[in-house]
């Protein structure tokens, strides 16, 4: 009798064993199908958007869409080159004044960065990739030896890889409410610490993600458990009492707002926190001045009360980099430059340095 029951034991041991071992099978295999980011909807291709804006073809066969305005090229005084933010596209550049590109001869150029707009995704994106795409834009359309950028946001993060991979290039770089990586090397870890600190419980994870575990960063701000980034997410959150002030005028995109993520989220919005914030083979602290010979300069703007890039990071960075004109100010937000007369200022200073009064 106890030889039956024992064997019966035995059996349903057995048999447990085996459903725990078919249920883990299947948790994993739901697991690595939730982690795989969808492909791509590439522009032009047979199921992908369609193609509306004049494109550029690069070296590794990607395509490069842009976005021209102010005087002709051919005319102009100066060349800025725009950068666009995180969730933004070419469309998204700064509201300089018909006045002032008229009075000092501006051609402005923006772009859809790789995997925005109607630009194709850079699978083998890195740090220097966006300088890169740059310097061959440039070149293509034939903008000269050299040329200004402006970069806001996560473009303006972007600014510092231009000053490291392209600084012939640049005739001068306006950096503008720069995101800043909490890991690089040259933050003292308690600025680090105290600006990592002041994002919301949503946005810390979100970016540790990033960091520590890019292969998640689909699955983390794709799932329904908890929430996800609040940037994506559009949430109020972010933005502090003077950006409410501004903030019908970024949301005036009606007309174009589906185009920045629809080739997919993975490959706008999810590459770029996973470079933006992964590991750097480069710190921007240890830059050195690009214009040694004060032939060009290079500004960096923050405002006192941006709630989604602690204004401590920039604030430091100057403080490290002594050549970097910085400007700093009170009661403005991370959307200061769509404020009346803040772009105007900015490009101003951007293309007349100090004489831009």
């Amino acid at each position: 009798m106890l030889e039956i029951v024992h064997s019966r034991a035995t059996s349903r041991g057995g048999l447990f064993v085996k459903l725990s071992g078919i249920l883990l099978a299947v948790l994993l295999a739901w697991f690595y199908h939730a982690v795989q980011p969808p492909q791509p909807k590439i522009c032009g291709s047979p199921n992908g958007p369609p193609v509306t804006s004049p494109r550029i073809k690069l070296r590794d066969g990607r395509h490069l869409a842009y976005l021209e305005s102010g005087v002709p090229k051919e005319k102009a005084n100066y060349k800025v080159i725009f950068i666009h933010g995180f969730d933004s596209c070419r469309y998204d550049i700064f509201p300089v004044s018909q006045e002032l590109i008229a009075e000092l001869g501006i051609y402005l150029l923006s772009f859809d960065r790789a995997g925005y707009g109607e630009s194709d995704p850079d699978p083998k994106k890195m740090v220097n990739s966006t300088a890169i795409d740059i310097e061959e834009l440039a070149d293509q359309l034939g903008l000269g030896s050299k040329f200004h950028i402006m970069g806001c946001s996560m473009g303006g993060e972007i600014a510092w890889t231009c000053l490291k991979y392209i600084p012939h290039r640049l005739a001068g770089s306006a950096i503008v409410a720069p995101v800043s990586n909490y890991w690089w090397s040259g933050f003292s870890p308690r600025v680090s610490k105290e600006a990592f600190k002041q994002q919301i419980l949503r946005d810390l994870w979100a970016v540790r993600v990033a960091h520590h575990a890019p292969w998640l960063v689909y699955w983390w701000n794709s799932q329904n458990f908890f929430p996800s980034s609040s940037v994506i997410a559009h949430s109020s959150s972010i933005f502090s009492a003077p950006d409410l002030k501004v903030l019908g005028r970024f949301e005036d995109r009606a007309h174009y707002v589906a185009q920045i993520r629809q080739q997919g989220e993975y490959e706008s919005l999810h590459r770029d926190m996973i470079v933006g914030f992964g590991s750097w083979e480069f710190d921007p602290m240890d830059l050195k001045n690009p214009f040694p010979n004060n032939e060009g300069s290079i500004h960096l703007w923050h405002g006192t009360e941006d709630f989604i890039v602690p204004v401590s990071l920039s604030r430091y960075i100057s403080q490290k980099l002594p050549w970097v004109k910085y400007h700093e100010l009170p009661d403005a937000g991370h959307l200061f430059p769509l404020a009346d007369g803040m772009s105007d200022a900015i490009v101003r200073k951007l293309v007349l340095g100090d004489r831009g009064v």
